[in-house]
């Protein structure tokens, strides 16, 4: 059979399996692509098929537009990632005044600020609303800056005020001037009002009581700054054909694209999280390097291979859905790997009736709601975002969600009783 074939079978799987209107998915090699499709619909309404000129949204696949800007003023010697935030931003004071003076530019980039995940306000869109609204709240601090990672939008968008500070523009203006239109991607936009001017758009879905609804645009106000991009999977290959050939498309230097995906803090068994990017160094003799995006309307995912010279995308308009792994076997279709093939696989653990129970409790992410895990007889259970799944233990301090092969990593200070769980790259507190 087709390798490509194959994959295409396990694609429709994912999409009848999960609910996914529409899907767009592109492999260039080199720079040439080798495989772009659509799958579905863009609109479960007109039934008008996807392409892969789809517009959607990339979501947090828009962090690594920002690293590369901030990656760029550090070349030009603008500033070093070593630099404090409030010698950019001395308006920035938590009430933590000591953690707020140890912040620096790398601690935003690699989501090592020490925060535990914040509750989002999208109706801010001025950079010093948001730096007040920051330096009003009770914050909750995981630990000194640097000490742990926990995804957080809110510090990272304070690389996009540095951004502002240090160029005089807006931090879209910069981004469109340094990266899009440079590579045309002339089908990239930030701005809601030009997808209502453009053809070919897809319409974001949300899964609500089982059914898909359409759900708008999100508006994000300054999260755009990790979120905030609309694409399409062929001009993702574009940018994603930049960390390829660097010295080709003349934006930054190849040492600056290397240093992005340069691990900074372990998040999985052989994946670690760098600069906008994460990476798996050990991957059948190549690196992984990538990021995936979820928010209303969409599950993504982009990343390249940089030793074969490969990049992959992809989009889908609805969210929650496993982008990510058609994402991997995409990878693994052009590399020639089993289809299957998995970044880790979590070893099997017999855990006591004691050391389950121990890790049972509600773990709370001010961002994204709660997860509450539980033993239902002898099978220990979770429940997150209104959904159930099965657990079992790799280790004594990890558990595994069944239906999705994801680890959940505890953590333990003095007593037998864990303090926080790591999930969806979120520190969640219990």
């Amino acid at each position: 059979m087709n390798q490509w074939k194959r994959f295409e079978d396990m694609v429709k799987q994912i999409i009848e399996k999960e609910q996914i209107p529409g899907a767009a998915v592109a492999v260039s090699q080199d720079g040439e692509t080798i495989y772009q499709q659509g799958f579905g619909v863009k609109d479960i309404k007109t039934s008008e098929p996807v392409t892969p000129e789809t517009i959607f949204g990339v979501a947090s696949i828009t962090k690594s537009f920002t690293a590369l800007a901030i990656m760029k003023l550090a070349e030009e010697g603008k500033l070093t990632i070593q630099d404090k935030v409030i010698h950019y931003l001395p308006e920035l004071r938590f009430k933590e005044l000591e953690k707020t003076e140890k912040m620096t530019i790398h601690h935003l980039l690699s989501h090592t600020t020490g925060l535990a995940p914040l509750k989002r306000k999208e109706h801010l869109i001025n950079f010093n609303e948001h730096i007040a609204y920051l330096a009003e709240q009770e914050l909750q601090w995981l630990g000194e800056p640097g000490s742990y990672l926990s995804y957080s939008n809110d510090s990272f968008l304070l690389l996009g005020a540095i951004i502002e500070k240090i160029t005089g523009q807006s931090y879209q203006s910069y981004i469109q001037k340094l990266i899009l239109e440079p590579l045309q991607m002339k089908r990239t936009t930030f701005h809601l009002e030009q997808l209502q001017q453009w053809i070919n758009v897809s319409t974001p879905y949300v899964i609500q009581n089982g059914e898909l609804e359409a759900c708008p645009w999100p508006t994000l106000g300054n999260y755009a700054v990790g979120g905030g991009i609309r694409s399409n999977v062929l001009d993702l290959m574009k940018y994603g054909n930049m960390y390829i050939k660097p010295h080709e498309r003349n934006i930054v230097k190849a040492d600056t694209v290397a240093q992005m995906y340069r691990p900074v803090h372990q998040i999985g068994r052989n994946s670690f999280y760098g600069y906008g990017l994460q990476t798996t160094p050990a991957y059948a003799g190549v690196s992984l390097v990538e990021h995936s995006g979820n928010q209303p309307g969409v599950s993504s995912h982009f990343g390249f291979v940089p030793q074969k010279g490969l990049a992959a995308a992809v989009l889908t308009n609805v969210t929650g859905v496993r982008a990510h792994a058609i994402w991997l076997a995409a990878v693994n279709t052009a590399l020639g790997l089993p289809l299957e093939q998995q970044r880790s696989i979590e070893p099997t653990y017999e855990a006591t009736e004691e050391q389950l129970q121990r890790l049972t409790g509600t773990y709370r992410s001010a961002e994204r709601g709660d997860m509450h895990i539980y033993l239902d007889g002898k099978t220990l259970k979770a429940t997150i975002d209104n959904k159930t799944y099965t657990l079992r233990a790799s280790d004594e301090r990890t558990l595994v969600i069944e239906q999705l092969q994801k680890p959940i990593r505890f953590f333990f200070k003095d007593s037998n009783t864990p303090w926080a769980a790591f999930f969806g790259l979120r520190m969640l507190l219990r």
